[in-house]
């Protein structure tokens, strides 16, 4: 306890920037992927001759890889230890980028996409794990508040730099960009992220790698299927063997000695709602994200970069928030930051249903302004309270690194 108490009041929110930095900037660049290509889609539709369900795949590859690997995370730092993962994640997911500036045809960087993905689910859990690491207890809410500024602000500042990229430039930059921010979080992270000890491996959950993500994939394929018929054979199949392979995978894991996901943890009242938020916020949120600029462009024939300018006060909200945000948390808690956050979102939602054929950029100022400030003032005291770093799989990240 003595320790403990000395090693918070020795603590200097200076002597940990530089591999924050590192973390930051791995998480960045992931988090940035997952929303800058939402303007980009109807350039691509032009580029490739394609049309838009299949490009929507782009997005949804990505994050669906991303989905799949976050379970093996805790699994693969316990192995191989936590900062050569977050350094081999940061790497793949490099050049990947690479990668997926080269294709000519939509087939091609939905592949590129997916290697992308595969490379940023271990980076953002296993990056944002490093938080409770770095950190004390008392300053968990300071440290993150300042990490929570890549998570909220790269997905809202996405759409801006990617439509001056892709009126101006050329849509490869997107990715591109991503090859400098890379290379300096590997170098960074090789000379400053601590060392975490690995940890006794006592078997592979191999049931629960299978049937997770074949879970996951299946029902996103179903769904996504039922944007055109939700009769179809293509979504019954899809979202048939997702509930299937879903069944089995809590069965599975609920009987494993070795779980991939310790889903027992449920069973905490508190850690369950934090879990349900978060899933109703990043529902919200990401798909804001999504629909807005295919409307703006396609329904109201908005350019790119004037969409990523219309989406800007979101951006600039959610960034001031989360850093003031962090500091309530330290000083009231979580309870009134979470009810005031959702209850912004909501507004804005509310606000976001009215939009029509004569909506203009000014009078979707104020609902982004809600949206952004509500997400930075909800999200990151979300995160500490439940003791995870991103949703549920992370939780088996933070508490390994804290052994």
């Amino acid at each position: 306890m003595d320790q403990t108490l000395k090693q918070e009041a020795e603590f200097r929110l200076s002597g940990i920037l530089v591999p924050l930095l590192a973390i930051i900037a791995g998480v960045f660049m992931v988090v940035l992927d997952s929303t800058a290509m939402n303007v980009a889609l109807s350039r691509l539709v032009v580029d490739f001759k394609t049309d838009l369900h299949t490009l929507q795949w782009v997005v949804t590859g990505y994050m669906l890889a991303q989905a799949s690997v976050i379970p093996l995370s805790g699994w693969l730092s316990d192995r191989f230890g936590a900062k050569t993962v977050f350094l081999t994640a940061v790497i793949i997911f490099t050049l990947g980028s690479i990668l997926c500036a080269t294709p000519s045809s939509a087939e091609w960087l939905i592949v590129f996409r997916v290697i992308q993905g595969l490379g940023g689910g271990c980076v953002l859990p296993v990056g944002m794990a490093y938080v409770y690491r770095l950190a004390p207890k008392s300053k968990v809410g300071v440290v993150m508040g300042i990490m929570g500024i890549p998570v909220l602000f790269a997905p809202a500042i996405g759409p801006v730099l990617s439509g001056w990229l892709v009126e101006y430039h050329s849509w490869r930059w997107i990715f591109l960009i991503n090859i400098p921010i890379g290379i300096i979080a590997v170098l960074i992270g090789l000379r400053k992220l601590p060392n975490a000890a690995k940890n006794s491996v006592p078997g592979m959950d191999k049931f629960g790698m299978v049937l997770g993500p074949l879970a996951f994939a299946s029902l996103t394929y179903g769904v996504s299927q039922g944007a055109q018929s939700w009769t179809s054979e293509k979504t019954l199949l899809g979202l048939g063997l997702g509930a299937v392979a879903l069944i089995a995978f809590v069965i599975a894991e609920l009987r494993s000695k070795t779980p991939l996901l310790e889903l027992r943890i449920l069973k905490s009242v508190d850690f369950t709602t934090g879990i349900i938020v978060q899933w109703i916020a990043q529902f919200g949120l990401y798909g804001a994200l999504f629909l807005l600029p295919q409307f703006l462009q396609q329904a109201r024939g908005f350019g790119a970069f004037d969409t990523g300018l219309t989406l800007l006060p979101q951006a600039i909200a959610s960034g001031l928030m989360m850093p003031i945000a962090g500091i309530l948390f330290d000083r009231i808690g979580v309870r009134w930051l979470v009810v005031c956050g959702l209850s912004l979102v909501s507004g804005a939602l509310f606000q976001y249903s009215h939009v029509d054929l004569t909506t203009q950029s000014r009078d979707l100022i104020l609902p982004l302004i809600m949206c952004g400030a509500g997400m930075g003032m909800m999200m990151m005291p979300i995160k500490p309270r439940n003791n995870n770093v991103f949703l549920l799989f992370t939780h088996n990240i933070t508490h390994r690194l804290h052994k």
